[in-house]
């Protein structure tokens, strides 16, 4: 299994060479931020939580157990979202950016846990899917030349 880099910083936080591909990963574009001032290649607002599953969290209709389990269930239904996350992912390391201040109640490690997960199997297809060796004549490299 490859030892896939996913890491989490606020947007409010300066850019660092170790961030490598550094994604959006907010519903909302975050405040006081313009959109040319931000350091990030991508935006993956479809990733993110519904609208309504982040109300229902932030206005404490849910706790935060429900809120992963819903929002997992929500990346399980369209894991087409998760593509190019998954491309980036396997180019470098990943820094999913947020306005967050704590990430750890936050959509962020259920996203990394989906995007990890989505890896893993698709390591295990490609290994699984892998083509069998070539027959192995030992030393007889010229098998099809005798009589």
């Amino acid at each position: 299994m490859a030892n896939y880099q996913i890491q989490f910083k606020r947007v409010y936080d300066a850019p660092a060479t170790s961030d490598g591909i550094r994604v959006l990963a907010d519903r909302l574009w975050p405040r006081g931020i313009k959109k040319v001032a931000l350091a990030h290649h991508d935006w993956c607002k479809n990733a993110c939580p519904s609208h309504q599953l982040r109300q229902d969290y932030h206005a404490q209709i849910i706790d935060w157990p429900t809120f992963a389990q819903a929002y997992a269930d929500e990346l399980a239904a369209k894991p087409a979202v998760l593509s190019q996350l998954l491309a980036y992912a396997r180019q470098s390391t990943l820094t999913l950016l947020s306005a967050v201040k704590n990430f750890e109640h936050s959509h962020l490690p259920v996203l990394k846990q989906a995007i990890l997960t989505s890896l893993e199997h698709e390591d295990q297809e490609i290994n699984n899917n892998e083509p069998s060796s070539p027959v192995c004549f030992g030393n007889d490299f010229n098998h099809w030349g005798k009589q």
